[in-house]
């Protein structure tokens, strides 16, 4: 391994780990940490001063009037910034592989952050969907609570009969979480039973250099339960989950549930969502392991809010208080969809007694199967569907098999992470930030499709099935033919030249790159993810440029397979206008041999540059982005002949550079306007990428020292006293360069490559003071 990257003499994961058994109630020796019951710190929000938004009122109504027109059309507007976001602080290790849909959990318990749907994304916590234990002794101690600091709010009028009768006892005060994705385990110290330890260990599959398991969208707990009372202790944990894909979703009516038919000892319950809004439907699965020791049963359907009859979630909280289990429950075995304005919900309870003095082991599982992805009249399958089917019913195989093999994928993971958390050389705070930044790739919207083309919905086939202006055969009618039966040939051309139509590639004049694929090389599928939870672009390609480095180093055939369909973008040409936010002028979509910005947002791979607040087509950086990239990717992969081609282009580019140099930095541009010698934090990208991939540095030593000195003592000094980090642009008065508005913000991934370029050059000293603020503002805290 050098410079990341593997030689084609390394296996993909050290053979002495490929059974490595992990003790799941044992946390990783490096983790990010929050006690359950710390309250936060709430990011303040964006303000700018008042003579500053008199100048970008004509952007901003402009910005105001796009949103509404996309509203209007019933798509999402990619940028929003008039209408407020859910925000909080409690994020943790997200739920899912890659791709195929993310759930969220906070440190406090609560699992939330719902992104099923492209461009969906459902913030607030569904309170029904929790963990809870109830513990009893012999000497008639007994303890109940649900395993999360929040609470719901009480009615004011009625009988209560929901989740808030539950009881939600946990103070969380000595109470631990530890984050190292794609793992968690939170530490109940002594709640509620102060003589029962209990470990929630939880584990997704993102595993470096898999590309089936990783795509999958499950995640398992794993509780270790350990007794140190003199007394044995019956324990039993409930899995609680509502018919809901998040908000309001859940009172939708037409949801219902049923019992998963046990094998291989796994027993559970499905519950199946009936979507709105033309998403496609989504089937959950909860799920735990029975073993000798652990005894499960299920409540498949109770009442969370509504009217409608049957168990409600306070009869069946009490039911587990009694009896410890759903034995004795009786309920309908036959599912009864839910009622508009109810919400229903399904649990598991897993039971077993405890010795004292001894340790046990309760697993579940969390499973969803949504196969379906849609933009506009294409649908896609998710990559997971290689291998469990399109049908919209592997839920319960999902959560089954995720139980009988996440050891094998613990055993994997501890085989990745763990020699970057034993290199002494390493601060602490690096490999663990380092591990926890990659959540973007499940988080971030992330959209892993199986790289077949498009079809159309058919959902909107009956919208033109029958339209005017269909395309007619040239069958020959005969001239005895009835008028019926003209009419019956009539309707079957144009069903049939529908059919061709849904089942016909549309991928000429696209950035659909898998058609770039060599005939003897696999089709892994294609890969989206958003700028950010609020810059609705998929595979913004500047930025894209600094996280790439985790998907050519974990997983490779990913990002080739992201710099292919920017390859075939690079041919497109798509002339429709479209209205440019910064000016309000008309410019083409995208021209051809131009980089695009991003891969598109409505229409990905068909309707690229989403991006609107200015044209990308006269940027600077994107093409020359894409030359480094790819060129870093030749270097993983060893494809010298494309290497030689670029190697041609580089000499031409290199003598550009001088024009730029003033004598202690690289100018922003040569225009000799007003912001030309602005100090620029990223003016290095291209040597700090160069080095960081083996490649020959692109600038003179002396000059990076030099400009790296600038940008400390100006970007990063001159801002809140050099504790925010390095500001895109700088002024040479020591003034932020306000021209833009990227121009005064900090980005972590500049940054973080700042620092990175101030290690390859050693000068340590600023790199230092850097890394305390990168630390400080992005990465890991213990509280």
């Amino acid at each position: 391994m050098e410079n990341g990257f593997k030689h084609e003499d390394e296996t993909e994961l050290p053979s002495s780990f490929s059974h490595y058994k992990v003790d799941p109630g044992k946390p990783a020796p490096l983790t990010w940490q929050r006690r359950l019951n710390f309250q936060g710190n709430m990011p303040s929000e964006f303000t700018m001063p008042f003579l500053e938004k008199i100048k970008m009122a004509p952007f901003g109504f402009r910005l105001m009037r796009y949103a509404k027109e996309e509203v209007a059309k019933g798509r999402l507007p990619v940028f929003d910034f008039f209408n407020r976001r859910t925000t909080t602080c409690h994020h943790g290790v997200p739920l899912g592989g890659i791709g195929a849909g993310s759930i969220g959990r906070s440190y406090r318990g609560e699992f939330q952050r719902f992104q099923l749907f492209p461009g969906q994304c459902e913030d607030n916590p569904m309170l029904a969907n929790q963990f809870s234990v109830f513990v009893s002794r012999p000497n008639a101690k007994k303890y109940s609570t649900v395993l999360c600091t929040g609470s719901p709010e009480v009615p004011k009028e009625g009988t209560a009969s929901g989740i808030e009768t539950w009881d939600w006892n946990l103070n969380g005060e000595k109470c631990t979480y530890q984050a190292l994705f794609p793992r968690a385990w939170t530490t109940y110290g002594g709640e509620p039973d102060p003589e029962l330890s209990i470990v929630c260990r939880q584990i997704s599959p993102f595993i470096p250099q898999n590309y089936k398991e990783s795509s999958f969208p499950v995640s398992v707990f794993t509780f270790t339960l350990s007794n140190k009372g003199k007394t044995s202790a019956d324990v039993t944990l409930l899995f609680t989950w509502a018919n809901s894909v998040g908000g309001i979703s859940g009172f939708s009516g037409h949801h219902c549930n049923s019992k998963i038919v046990g094998k291989d000892g796994v027993h559970g319950v499905l519950l199946h969502h009936k979507t709105a809004h033309d998403h496609p439907p989504v089937t959950f699965a909860i799920a735990a392991e029975e073993t000798g020791d652990v005894h499960v049963s299920e409540c498949p359907c109770f009442l969370i809010s509504g009217d409608s009859q049957g168990i409600t979630a306070k009869d069946m909280w009490h039911e587990i208080k009694k009896n410890g289990s759903f034995d004795h429950l009786d309920h309908n075995e036959t599912p009864t969809p839910s009622k508009p304005g109810s919400s229903i919900g399904a649990a598991i309870a897993a039971s077993l007694t405890i010795p004292s003095d001894s340790i046990r082991t309760v697993t579940f599982s969390l499973a969803w199967d949504c196969p379906e992805v849609r933009f506009g009249q294409k649908t896609y399958h998710r990559r997971y569907t290689r291998f469990y089917g399109t049908h919209g019913n592997a839920a319960a195989s999902i959560a089954r098999d995720a139980i009988l093999e996440h050891a094998l994928w613990e055993s994997q993971i501890e085989a990745w992470q763990r020699p970057v958390l034993d290199d002494k050389r390493l601060p602490e705070w690096y490999p663990v930030t380092l591990f926890n930044e990659l959540y973007y790739l499940n988080a971030g919207r992330t959209i892993w499709t199986d790289g077949s083309p498009p079809m159309q919905s058919l959902g909107t086939i009956r919208e033109r099935k029958f339209f005017i202006n269909s395309p007619r055969s040239n069958l020959k009618n005969t001239a005895d033919m009835s008028h019926q039966n003209d009419t019956a040939i009539e309707i079957l051309e144009r069903m049939a030249a529908t059919l061709e139509q849904v089942h016909t590639p549309l991928t000429s004049n696209s950035a659909f790159g898998t058609y770039l694929l060599p005939n003897e090389e696999e089709n892994i599928g294609q890969l989206l993810y958003l700028e950010g939870i609020e810059y609705l672009m998929w595979n913004t390609y500047d930025v894209h440029f600094y996280s790439s480095f985790a998907l050519v180093m974990l997983f490779p055939k990913l990002e080739l397979s992201i710099q292919r369909d920017f390859a075939a973008a690079v041919m497109m040409h798509d002339p429709d206008r479209m209205k440019v936010m910064s000016n309000g002028k008309l410019a083409k979509r995208k021209v051809l041999g131009a980089v695009p910005h991003d891969i598109g947002f409505n229409d990905p791979w068909f309707e690229v540059n989403a991006y609107n607040l200015h044209n990308t087509d006269r940027w600077k950086d994107l093409n020359s982005k894409f030359v480094l990239q790819v060129y870093r990717d030749m270097v993983a992969t060893g494809d010298k002949a494309s290497a030689n081609y670029f190697w041609v282009r580089y000499q031409k580019a290199k003598a550009v550079y001088d024009t730029l140099w003033n004598g202690s930095y690289f100018n922003y541009d040569n225009s000799g306007g007003s912001f030309s010698a602005s100090i620029q934090a990223d003016q290095l990208a291209g040597q700090w990428y160069a080095r960081a991939c083996g490649l020959s540095p692109i600038v003179e030593k002396d000059k990076v020292r030099s400009a790296l000195e600038k940008v400390y003592n100006f970007n990063v000094l001159k801002v809140k006293g050099g504790m925010r980090g390095a500001v895109n642009g700088m002024l040479p008065d020591g003034r932020v360069d306000t021209s833009t508005v990227q121009s005064r913000e900090i980005w972590s991934g500049v940054t973080y490559s700042v620092a990175a370029a101030m290690i390859q050059r050693r000068c340590w000293k600023w790199h230092f003071r850097l890394r305390l603020v990168s630390m400080k503002q992005f990465g890991p805290k213990k509280v």
